[in-house]
């Protein structure tokens, strides 16, 4: 594995509770934070850090993720906990971040609405489906 590891959504949840300086980074597309909702960590003195992996509607890689990351102010040494979709573009995400000596740097598994399930639709799993806070945009 080329990043710390991989948390579920709960674990997440625990893990930024627990360390106050551990940050939530969701690198889904401002289209999914607009219209699928944004993980809302404000009870715990906190907000989500929401910087795209890939742009939509092409989903190219961002070139300027890392940058971006640091210029959010995450620093070397502190806990960064990735989020997207289904767990699958944060795992990028989070090898990125690793890559370039920032972290640890987590994965959440099932992202924000899990995978599909066999009607084909999203949100059985992940983020919202364990009832950790969350808002519409």
């Amino acid at each position: 594995m080329t990043y710390a590891g991989d948390l579920t959504p709960q674990e997440a949840w625990d893990l930024l509770e627990q360390q106050a300086d551990a940050l939530l980074v969701d690198v889904r597309t401002e289209a999914e934070w607009r219209f699928v909702g944004v993980p809302d960590p404000a009870r715990l003195g906190k907000r989500p850090v929401l910087i795209e992996w890939a742009t939509y509607p092409s989903m190219a890689r961002n070139e300027a993720f890392v940058d971006q990351l640091v210029a959010s102010g995450v620093k070397p040494g502190q806990p960064i906990v990735f989020l997207c979709r289904s767990g699958q573009r944060s795992i990028g995400a989070a090898e990125a971040a690793t890559a370039a000596g920032l972290g640890p740097a987590y994965n959440i598994l099932d992202g924000f609405e899990g995978a599909t399930n066999l009607d084909g639709h999203r949100g059985t799993r992940g983020w919202k489906a364990e009832g950790l806070p969350w808002h519409q945009a």
